[in-house]
Formats: structure tokens, sequence, C-alpha cells
């Protein structure tokens, strides 16, 4: 049984994790029988979001605290999550890869990476194992990996792909619920909600995703 580790941002679209699509990720993983980890950095959100109004909102919110309700409270700090842990890492798309994870939203190609996202990165790479990256996510990869010229995709948004290539990745385009397998960097991404689609399409690219992950983690 693979364990795999499942990077949160948050809870909530526009600065937290995207919810369908780290429901989609888990449900996959759990109908192929993944023992799944939750995990998020413990650290405040860049800023709140009012979901209803999409007006900022000034409570502070904590980004672990705010995951730990899409993991119905079984979250780890990222912090205490080594490679040896996991057997792959999965991480949800939605605005806090770019803004928590991340100041992609902020920076663009000159964004820099939570330093324990880069780490726990860095460490599962070098150990062989796969990463799985939803929607604006691949840009953490892009970042962290440049140097490796990886093979990712989040469709066909243009300016997106333009900053992933900046960042020294190859941007690959593909269908709303299709994926990018990166062997060499060990590395699987997909679309969701980079495209105007709903749910099912959703579910269809992360199921592929996951697909492919767990193909990778079960031949290192």
């Amino acid at each position: 049984m693979a364990k795999v580790g499942v990077v949160l941002s948050g809870c909530g679209v526009f600065d937290g994790s995207e919810i369908t699509e780290a429901v989609a990720i888990l449900v996959a993983l759990d109908k192929r029988g993944a023992q799944i980890v939750c995990m998020a950095p413990n650290t405040a959100q860049a800023g709140v979001v009012n979901h209803l109004t999409k007006k900022a909102d000034a409570h502070a919110r904590n980004v672990m605290e705010e995951s730990a309700r899409i993991a119905r409270g079984k979250v780890t700090d990222l912090a205490s999550v080594r490679a040896g842990d996991v057997d792959a890492l999965v991480f949800p798309g939605g605005f806090g890869a770019a803004k928590n994870l991340s100041d992609f939203a902020s920076k663009g190609a000159n964004c820099t990476v939570h330093p324990e996202v880069r780490r726990v990165v860095l460490e599962v790479h070098a150990a062989g194992k796969p990463i799985g990256l939803a929607c604006i996510a691949p840009v953490l990869a892009a970042r962290i990996l440049g140097q490796e010229s990886p093979k990712l995709t989040i469709g066909t948004d243009a300016g997106t792909a333009d900053a992933i290539r900046s960042m020294g990745g190859e941007h690959v385009e593909t269908d709303p619920t299709g994926v990018c397998v990166d062997e060499r960097n060990r590395l699987v991404t997909t679309p969701c909600y980079m495209n105007d689609v709903g749910p099912w399409v959703v579910y269809q690219g992360a199921e592929r995703m996951v697909e492919e992950v767990l193909r990778m983690a079960g031949t290192r």
C-alpha cells in the first residue's frame, strides 16, 4: 500500500486549496487503497478572501488549521515530514498554492517557495519518489526543480505556461482531463480548474494523475 502525502494550502479556491480538486484527489487515492497523509505548513495565510463576496477579509487564518477542514482534522505539520515518511506527494491547486505555498500570485516567475515546501519537494525528488501537482500547483515544481528542466502542464493558459518556461520548465499543452508525465523527473501534472470546467472533468484529471503517481510509486 502506497503512503501518499497530500499537501494542502488552506481551504477554499481563492486563498487555500481548491476543495473539489483536493477531494477528487483524496477519493482517487482512497479508491486505489493508498494510505493518505494530509499535511500543510503551520503558518499564517498570506491573505483571507470572503468566498461569497470575493473581497479581502481582515480576519487572520492559519494554513494548517484551515487545511484541517478538508482533512477532517487529521493534518500533519509539513515541518515534521521527511521523504522517508511517504512514497509520493500530491499537491491540489487553488490560489493557496500561489499565495501560501509560494508567492507566485504576486511575483510570477520571480516567486519564492515556502521553505518547508521547497525542502520536502527536494527531499522527495532526490529519493526518486513521484510528485503529482494539479491546477496552478505545477508552478511550484518549475520554481523548485527548474534546473532539471521538468515537463509540466497547466493546460493551455499562455501566461502561466510562459512563467513555467521562465523558471526552467518545459510546458506541455494538454486537454482538460489530460496529464503530463515526466518520467525522468517523476512528475505528473494535470490542469483541473485551470480550465473553465465542471467537477466531473476535474475528477477525471485528478484520477488520471493519481493513477500515474501510484504507478510510479510502485516502480521505484
